[in-house]
């Protein structure tokens, strides 16, 4: 029963020493992640244990499985099986929840289809792209222009393209085609 107990013997403040990193982690975070990775199972019985702490957790502890699952996949230990865990992530509204989710487990083992709705999902709710992990390894003409498609929807509507996308944008051009010159060049081409 120390999982759900870490926040009142540890506390909840940003993690020292993370400033650098895009990703916010939290002291509760990273000691739940390392009573995680001491625990002495793979395959289906770590699953078990982490599915079982997902779905009795609230917010935080959810969060906490979702980030240790990078150190739970070294040497195959949970392999796959807690890709259903990443993918209700993504399913919820909760943003904590999502940026969670995708962190390099979900980069290495997301399938391309499930990568590209969960980047999408980020740009819809506002989660900044810095933030999502293997970005600019997992970034294909295929997400490209679903993010052009988000564009175009966005300026036929009146509204702004967030400037996260732009550099996606830029990577792939003939699947951003049709979109505004000046959306598709760099500050320093202007």
């Amino acid at each position: 029963m120390l999982f759900p107990t870490v926040s009142r013997s540890c506390g909840r403040g940003r993690l020292p020493g993370t400033d650098p990193s895009p990703v916010e982690w939290t002291v509760d975070d990273a000691v739940r992640a390392l009573l995680l990775d001491a625990l002495p199972l793979s395959g289906p019985p770590l699953h078990e244990a982490i599915s079982r702490l997902y779905q009795e957790g609230d917010t935080a502890e959810r969060r906490a499985v979702l980030r240790a699952l990078p150190l739970l996949d070294h040497g195959d230990r949970v392999g796959d099986l807690a890709l259903p865990l990443v993918r209700e992530a993504l399913r919820s509204n909760d943003p904590a929840l999502v940026e969670a989710a995708l962190g390099a487990y979900a980069a290495r083992r997301l399938d391309d289809a499930g990568y590209r709705q969960a980047v999408l999902k980020c740009v819809f709710t506002g989660i900044p792209l810095a933030r999502v992990e293997g970005l600019g390894e997992r970034t294909d003409r295929e997400l490209v222009r679903m993010l052009a498609d988000f564009a175009r929807e966005r300026l036929a509507a009146g509204r702004d393209v967030p400037d996260d996308i732009l550099p996606l944008l830029r990577s792939h051009p003939e699947a951003a085609a049709g979109l505004p010159g000046d959306l598709l060049r760099t500050a320093d081409a202007s």
